[in-house]
């Protein structure tokens, strides 16, 4: 096995490799690598590693979007219910006006 001294760069052949990827186990320049938690990577692993997992978070954040709209809109239910009950718990002489024709206004 050839030694690193005698190793070229993988994106740039001209250039001699001064690391190894640890991931992908490919030879690098100095311009093609570098150092995320005290190891020596590539660019391409690098990007590997530091991508999220999708899948679980938009899960989550899709099922916090339809608790929070059914939430609203129970709320909003409960509002008009209980806005409602209380026209409804009004008199009918208040809607005819007859309430203020009555006699215990009248007294002093």
């Amino acid at each position: 096995m050839p030694t690193l001294a005698h190793q070229r760069c993988l994106n740039h052949h001209l250039r001699e490799a001064v690391a190894r990827c640890p991931e992908c186990r490919q030879f690098f320049c100095r311009e093609c690598v570098t150092e995320h938690e005290d190891r020596v990577i590539c660019a391409a692993c690098l990007k590997k590693l530091a991508r999220p997992t999708r899948g679980r978070r938009y899960r989550v954040a899709g099922l916090v979007v339809v608790v929070e709209a059914l939430a609203g809109l129970l709320s909003a239910w409960l509002f008009f219910y209980a806005v409602g009950r209380d026209l409804l718990a009004i008199p009918d002489s208040f809607h005819e006006g007859t309430i203020w024709k009555s006699h215990w206004m009248d007294e002093p």
